[in-house]
């Protein structure tokens, strides 16, 4: 674990902490509501937790949300899971979300920025993104789709996928979506549980400067969802639409004014998926009002953003940082969809892509930062970034050098926001704040409403020790259920088996004696040795600093007589070679860093390193791999982006026993 940095990195202005956003709602929300009107974030943060629900009708208050029906109380019942937001309340998130282009100075502006591979940006305003989700949302109703209908989307990051999202939650329908890099057996685990009524699709995507055809795809897809009543054809490889399907162009054409179904609180928005590594994924349900107050809190106040903003984040429709990015709309904030390779043509195309279009937020992957720095990038010597003012990461850990790089060679003076949540609330536990300092390797703070604490296994909270994440009150963003799990058992054995009533995310972390936060890892794939409980990150952040190491895969492995083995597997980088020297440098580099616990039993070379459909490295089925569990047990075949990598770790177990 590296210890807190009591230095920071980087500190905000006095000009810019007066500026920001979440300065002015403390200062307003202290005359209105009894927030402290002094001691910071820290005493912000405080009372946000201590008076909850005084926070949140405040947070609706500000920005101004439409309750068409006013609400009885905030939260009627507090339980986790069962929470109960603003019960009696009606609104509609895709009214929120349109809400700019009913400003006469406003409607002519991007609402989107477009970006493919030739990293040319293409806008749509504000009032024609209004006008084809109104003529959509009229010719889903002529298709007899009624609120709680589930449409689904087999799209890139393209507008189309945009404008369908806001119909469907115009009409009250549920919204869920994945990649066209996903296999139909995938996206078939993922759509077959919520039996969609539409289905919007491609008919192929670009990516690395190459066509790739998803006809035979979405026949499959078709085929095998017997629930569908239409599908859409998005011809953005310029094929005619297949039979019985209708053409974009059609179902978009008029200008009907759109119509806002005004629904419960509670009522679903969309349907986000878990990976799915060792099952079917989750079908994660969160709610049209729990999502519109918990984004506005987070893009608002902890991303500081506002009309004059452009918000890039690389992303894709099968990860929740697409849905988090949709949400930029809701601040009224022209939205970046990048879709294409975060490498073509070359490492670059991201902050090239910044640069275009003038983005304000950048964000990124950790991984991508970390192989800009490998690669020795220098984006702001070679791009003109000087509208960036914050680069976000998320996805994994920003480890040390990375924060070190992103100073360096993004600029001194960005704000670098290292931030962590979860598909499960679609949002943010700890991260950005605009008016904190940067410490290397850490999180900022908690975010507003939300209780962190780092729990000991008896469920004592820690400070300055390493603990398991957990969130003590409820957020609006939590699940409202997962779908076709009637009496919320998988729900609760998900988060609330291992300390009744508050949620368990899976993570292990640090809150710093100053505040902040550091994430260690998945606690589910943690390393124990000696009693000494270890983050796989840490030692990531060791090895990868080596140039011959591309990746890196750390298992720990409990043995039958009770021995414990703790292999490192690596994939090189091109020319490399795994020699005794490197080895020894390995070791040294893990002993000197970490400690001589962290040190692995056996280096092995491996040809790469699986991960998870959004990237993420796969430990846990690569454990039980090695445990001895075939593939077809120890893993979804349907949720690896690469099933022969894992293959390498089944004969590796065969060679042990």
């Amino acid at each position: 674990m590296n210890p807190p940095n009591v230095e920071p990195l980087w500190q905000p202005s006095r000009p810019r902490i007066d500026a920001a956003r979440i300065t002015r709602f403390q200062s307003w929300a202290a005359e209105r509501y009894g927030a402290p009107a002094g001691g910071g974030y820290a005493a912000l943060h405080r009372w946000s937790v201590d008076e909850l629900e005084t926070f949140w009708t405040a947070v609706a208050d500000w920005f101004d949300v439409r309750f068409s029906t006013p609400y009885d109380t905030v939260l009627a019942d507090r339980s986790m899971p069962g929470a109960q937001w603003f019960p009696g309340a009606t609104l509609n998130y895709a009214e929120h979300a349109l809400r700019t282009a009913e400003a006469p100075d406003r409607a002519s502006e991007p609402a989107l920025l477009y970006v493919d591979e030739t990293h040319e940006p293409q806008p749509v305003s504000w009032s024609e993104l209004r006008r084809q989700v109104g003529a959509l949302a009229s010719h889903l109703r002529e298709l007899g789709v009624r609120p709680g209908d589930r449409v689904s989307g087999y799209l890139p990051n393209i507008p189309q996928a945009i404008t369908a999202l806001l119909a469907t939650a115009a009409v009250g329908a549920v919204w869920t979506s994945c990649a066209p890099d996903f296999g139909a057996r995938s996206v078939l685990d993922r759509f077959q549980q919520v039996e969609p009524v539409v289905l919007f699709a491609v008919d192929g995507y670009r990516y690395g400067g190459k066509s790739h055809d998803r006809t035979g795809t979405v026949a499959e897809l078709r085929s095998a969802l017997p629930t569908l009543r239409a599908v859409v054809h998005i011809p953005l490889l310029g094929s005619a639409a297949p039979e019985g399907a209708l053409d974009w162009s059609t179902v978009t054409s008029g200008d009907t004014e759109p119509v806002f179904e005004q629904l419960p609180f509670d009522h679903p928005l969309w349907v986000l998926y878990s990976s799915g590594t060792t099952g079917l994924p989750k079908a994660i349900v969160q709610s049209q009002g729990g999502i519109l107050v918990e984004h506005f809190k987070q893009l608002g106040l902890h991303c500081d953003l506002g009309p004059d903003d452009r918000f890039f984040w690389y992303t894709s429709t099968g990860w929740m940082m697409w849905n988090f990015l949709a949400s930029g709309l809701l601040t009224g904030t022209t939205i970046v969809l990048y879709d294409g390779s975060p490498g073509f043509p070359d490492i670059g195309a991201q902050w090239r892509a910044a640069e275009r279009t003038g983005a304000t937020l950048f964000g990124t992957s950790a991984a991508y930062v970390m192989a800009c720095r490998k690669a020795d990038l220098h984006p702001a010597r070679d791009y003109d970034l000087s509208a960036v003012s914050c680069v976000a990461t998320t996805g994994s850990p920003l480890p040390p050098d990375g924060f070190r790089w992103l100073h360096e060679a993004a600029g001194a003076d960005v704000w670098i926001a290292s931030v962590s949540g979860g598909t499960d609330v679609c949002s943010c536990f700890a991260g950005a704040v605009p008016t904190l300092p940067v410490h290397i390797g850490e999180l900022q703070a908690p975010c507003l409403g939300t209780d962190l604490q780092a729990w000991d296994p008896q469920g004592k909270p820690l400070v300055g020790e390493v603990g398991e994440l957990v969130v003590t009150n409820p957020m609006p963003s939590m699940p409202i259920r997962f779908w076709n799990d009637p009496d919320d058992r998988r729900y609760r054995s998900s988060y609330f088996d291992t300390y009744p009533g508050a949620w368990r995310h899976g993570d292990w972390i640090t809150l710093t004696e100053h505040g902040s936060v550091i994430i260690h890892g998945r606690s589910d794939s943690t390393l124990n040795r000696q009693g000494v409980r270890m983050g796989s990150a840490d030692i990531y952040e060791a090895v990868e600093r080596l140039p011959e190491i591309r990746e890196s895969l750390v298992i720990g492995l409990e043995e039958p007589e009770g021995g414990y083995w703790m292999p490192l597997f690596v994939h090189l980088a091109e020319g490399a070679v795994l020699d005794d020297a490197l080895r020894t440098r390995i070791t040294r580099t893990i002993r000197e860093q970490l400690s001589p616990r962290h040190v692995p039993d056996d280096i092995i070379e491996v040809p790469g390193v699986p991960h998870t459909l959004t990237g993420k490295r796969i430990e846990v089925p690569v454990k039980r791999l090695l445990q001895g569990a075939t593939l077809e047990k120890a893993v979804n075949p349907g949720s690896v982006d690469n099933l022969q990598l894992l293959r390498f770790y089944e004969e590796l177990a065969r060679s042990r026993r």
